[in-house]
């Protein structure tokens, strides 16, 4: 039960600590759209959404105007639509229409996003998961908010170079076709280590196999309280840092939970998950990389931003975990480059590198998140990366991601500009040596000894 007492002290931090709530998620199930042709079951998928989804967008308005609780975003996530499409779809334009289907149901509900034209290729690719990632290009340029996201990789089955490969070439395609804006489209389309089947968040949102027909899932947000609350403990021990970070992250998790109770109750629709992940904005003071500067370094990226983050993102989950009845997703700390207005600081002041961001992906539950590299960067290079992140997230049982923008036209020293939520970018370099044998290799890299716990 939701107190009179905790929906006051939610309204103090939305009034002066920039507190709201990052999305609330409707996933719903695509797999009884399936049709006798791609028609049919575009059609089937049109009328689902809509139907299902109608009024999703006017709920959160309301909860907004109950309590006073920003929610950014309104999303949608469906089923991978390599699944859906697998029975239907012979050809890279089948799959690009199913896109521009989603496209056309998520602007008639009027959502922000919808996430799920995905594949899960973690051990190999059928014949349909190959024509939609081929496919990923043209869909991303010729939809506007449908997000894509492919899962390559997991501690039970090992890492699909064959597939890593191929995203190295298709995003530099998304890439080109999207050149006139910073090749945004690359910004839609994130690949997985060990992907979460109930996560909120775009681009990597889509609704699990293991899900029921619909769902409303919530991500919260909260960096602005966090940053508030640790200017009152400076210089403090790390037993008063921990038991501050878990008290505030409870009290923005109760936020996710009452918006999660009331969407559900309005809408009619079973409550799934909160994810607990400290989100940021490009707005000024709602930034990770300020937490970690209150935590104690001087920039994110300097010595100590790595146990800084392990802390933060361990304290965020022991005090969130407690203030939800069901908590899943991501649910750690974003450390995005584009929209957090500190990160990019870092960035381009020489602190926060490539390399360091790989290394604070160890101990967070995102990854590479919206890096922008130069565009001359070679699609093997890409690869090389996303096979790093892939193979943090096997070794270590945990979720990681690759969000990679090889931005056409500009190189080191410039900047990306994506507009809205996403923010902006500093282009930042990348190791010059490359990894094309490696590479051209065939085959998956198998799952390491300790995945075998049957």
């Amino acid at each position: 039960m939701i107190t009179l007492n905790e929906v006051l002290e939610t309204n103090e931090m939305i009034r002066k600590m920039n507190l709201d709530v990052r999305t609330i998620t409707m996933g719903i199930s695509l797999l009884d759209c399936v049709g006798s042709d791609v028609k049919e079951t575009c059609d089937r998928i049109y009328d689902k959404i809509t139907t299902k989804a109608k009024d999703l967008v006017k709920t959160g308005e309301e909860i907004t105007g109950m309590y006073g609780i920003p929610i950014v975003h309104k999303r949608i996530s469906v089923t991978p639509a390599a699944i859906v499409g697998a029975s239907v779809c012979r050809s890279e334009e089948d799959f690009a229409e199913i896109a521009r289907t989603l496209d056309r149901a998520a602007k008639t509900v009027g959502v922000n996003f919808l996430g799920g034209y995905s594949a899960l290729v973690s051990k190999a690719m059928t014949r349909a998961d190959e024509l939609l990632i081929r496919s990923i290009p043209r869909a991303l340029a010729e939809t506007e908010v449908v997000c894509s996201s492919i899962n390559v990789g997991s501690t039970k089955t090992g890492i699909n170079m064959d597939a890593v490969r191929l995203l190295g070439e298709k995003i530099i395609e998304t890439a080109e076709l999207t050149k006139n804006n910073d090749s945004i489209g690359c910004a839609k389309l994130v690949v997985f280590c060990n992907a979460p089947d109930d996560n909120p968040f775009m681009a990597g949102a889509f609704h699990g196999v293991t899900e029921g027909d619909c769902v409303i899932n919530v991500g919260v947000s909260g960096p602005g309280v966090m940053r508030r609350v640790l200017q009152d403990i400076r210089g403090e021990s790390f037993e008063v840092l921990c038991e501050t970070i878990k008290k505030t992250a409870f009290k923005i998790t109760r936020v996710g939970q009452l918006v999660a109770m009331e969407a559900s109750r309005m809408l009619d629709v079973p409550f799934g998950i909160v994810d607990l992940s400290l989100a940021p904005t490009p707005a000024i003071g709602d930034s990770v990389a300020d937490i970690l500067q209150e935590i104690g370094v001087d920039k994110a990226g300097a010595p100590g931003t790595t146990a800084a983050l392990a802390l933060l993102n361990d304290q965020v989950k022991k005090g969130g975990i407690m203030a939800s009845s069901y908590v899943g997703g991501l649910s750690g700390a974003f450390i995005p480059v584009s929209e957090d207005q500190g990160m990019i600081e870092a960035a381009e002041a020489g602190a926060l590198t490539l390399e360091k961001l790989e290394a604070m992906t160890c101990v967070c539950s995102v990854g590479l998140d919206m890096i922008a590299i130069p565009g001359d960067t070679k699609a093997s290079t890409i690869s090389g990366i996303i096979a790093d992140e892939m193979a943090i997230g096997m070794i270590n049982q945990k979720t990681t991601a690759a969000r990679l923008i090889p931005v056409i036209g500009k190189k080191v020293g410039d900047k990306a500009e994506f507009g809205g939520l996403l923010g902006s970018a500093p282009i930042m370099p990348v190791n010059a040596y490359g990894c094309e044998a490696l590479i051209s290799r065939t085959g998956r890299i198998p799952a390491p000894v300790h995945s075998f716990k049957n």
